[in-house]
């Protein structure tokens, strides 16, 4: 039974961030990184918050956790000091929880009951900080382990990318007894986990030490490796009985505004990935913010990551842009009823190291030197016009201006999956969102094909990036062997009660 005066006796207390000028110099954790025995009781306290509510809205799917994470049930177990039953609540249903416990926004929080009234109630339970800890916390006590099938189906699976939907279903397949094996175009393993996620975000020892598990469990892994470039299609359909497309949605959207051809101008994930392989030990980033004015179009999380990354560079300024306007610091019901996600102004640890945002402004064209390198950027102050059928666009209202710009960096969103020959040669096209569509069991249009994650769904969160994958293997499993006892915790219909 949980703590019935747990959260009126004990205040939210959230993770301590280092101080922001000391963390801009180096690419470690933005937390504090704390000594495990006293976490554990600090946390233990902030896990008496939770109530264990009738109808726990924190771990339904279309509010809040898609991977129906068994929160108040290992959130009582953390509260009683059992850390090891608690890990094996969590890992019941998420296969990566210090990658949800540090990179995931946590809509389980904001469909939190305690995040109804938050000046009576404190807020909600510090869902993530305990997810992330119970994670540490199993890592360091040796309770995650390899968990090898006790049986081998002599099915054999190709997953195509290694992110989080892709490890996921890989994971999942493997303990289901088939021989699976994962393919990555890049040199290393993680999609955007590896290379999208700073450092600072999201440490890649963290990924190193799940992939190591999985290698242990069976799962194979080939590295460097496109399909349809590398292997064929047609050889990959001999080699294995069904096929999992986990290609994300890396299809970046573009501005071709005047003077976008200009030196100097970039697609984000091109900004992050060269940073990560930095990180990684790949040589100075080949796009880097050092000394210049640096100017992200995007609001977004992209956004929020070019920023830290930036600060880290040494950029002599950095300006976001954003054509909407500002939102509310706090939920407005009648915009964002809870549980649904709320509307409001997100400000990420990138924010609180500097740069200035600004909101309904839009990009005009951009200014260059006698070298062809961007020098201004010219903007206008906007508008955001919606119609009727749910379009919009973006009218400018006000006198053009500009502002230097050294580097700018396009964080606008994705189109989908990229194209490429491996869909062509398995007969598959996008949607009108850029995206493969699939059945209700995840099979896509080509035979013993299945899709999921950011390919299904378009780019969203890694929970449910996470949860797809999941959900995916079943659907393989129960197409190589007529049933299957593995979890689908979302269907392909799936969506949020609000966009994220």
């Amino acid at each position: 039974m949980a703590d019935p005066r747990g959260f009126l006796e004990v205040s939210r207390r959230d993770e301590i961030a280092r101080p922001p000028a000391q963390r801009v110099g180096d690419w470690r954790d933005v937390y504090v990184d704390r000594d495990l025995r006293e976490l554990r009781i600090e946390v233990a306290t902030q896990a008496r918050r939770c109530m264990d509510c009738g109808i726990p809205f924190c771990h339904s799917g279309s509010a809040g956790c898609p991977l129906g994470n068994l929160i108040p049930e290992w959130n009582d177990l953390v509260r009683r000091d059992r850390w090891e039953a608690a890990s094996a609540r969590l890992h019941a249903t998420n296969n990566f929880p210090e990658f949800t416990g540090k990179i995931c926004p946590a809509p389980c929080e904001s469909a939190c009951v305690l995040s109804i009234a938050e000046s009576d109630t404190g807020g909600a339970v510090t869902i993530k900080r305990i997810e992330k800890t119970i994670a540490e916390m199993s890592w360091d006590a040796g309770h995650i382990k390899p968990e090898v099938a006790a049986h081998q189906s002599g099915k054999s699976v190709a997953v195509v990318g290694s992110g989080p939907a892709g490890l996921a279903a890989a994971q999942q397949l493997t303990r289901a007894g088939h021989q699976v094996t994962v393919y990555e175009r890049d040199d290393r393993l993680g999609g955007l986990l590896r290379y999208g996620i700073p450092e600072y975000k999201l440490q890649k020892s963290d990924i190193d030490r799940r992939i190591g598990q999985m290698q242990d469990e069976g799962t194979r892994f080939r590295t460097g490796c496109e399909v349809g470039v590398d292997v064929t299609v047609a050889q990959l359909r001999d080699a294995h009985d069904a096929v999992v497309l986990a290609l994300g949605a890396l299809d970046a959207r573009d501005n071709p505004v005047p003077g976008r051809d200009l030196a100097g101008i970039h697609l984000a994930m091109e900004h992050l990935v060269a940073a990560n392989r930095e990180c990684e030990g790949d040589g100075p980033s080949t796009i880097t913010a050092a000394g210049k004015h640096v100017v992200i179009i995007g609001g977004g999380d992209t956004g929020a990551d070019c920023l830290g990354t930036a600060h880290r560079q040494g950029a002599a300024s950095v300006t976001q842009l954003d054509y909407n306007p500002a939102l509310p610091t706090e939920r407005d019901d009648a915009l964002s009823p809870w549980p649904t996600w709320p509307l409001v102004m997100r400000s990420s640890s990138s924010h609180d190291e500097g740069g200035q945002r600004r909101h309904q402004v839009a990009v005009q064209r951009f200014r260059g030197d006698s070298t062809g390198q961007v020098s201004h950027l010219v903007l206008a102050e906007v508008e955001v016009v919606r119609a009727d059928d749910g379009g919009r666009s973006i009218r400018p209202v006000g006198p053009e201006f500009e502002i230097p710009c050294d580097m700018a960096l396009f964080a606008i969103g994705f189109e989908g999956v990229e194209p490429s020959t491996l869909l062509d040669d398995l007969g598959l096209t996008r949607g009108s969102r850029g995206t493969i569509g699939c059945s209700a069991d995840w099979h896509t249009d080509a035979e013993g094909v299945f899709v999921c994650g950011d390919a299904h769904r378009g780019a969203s969160l890694v929970v449910w990036a996470i949860a797809e994958g999941r959900s995916a293997a079943r659907g393989v499993d129960e197409y190589l062997m007529g049933s299957s006892d593995l979890p689908a915790p979302v269907h392909p219909a799936a969506r949020p009660l609000s966009p994220r």
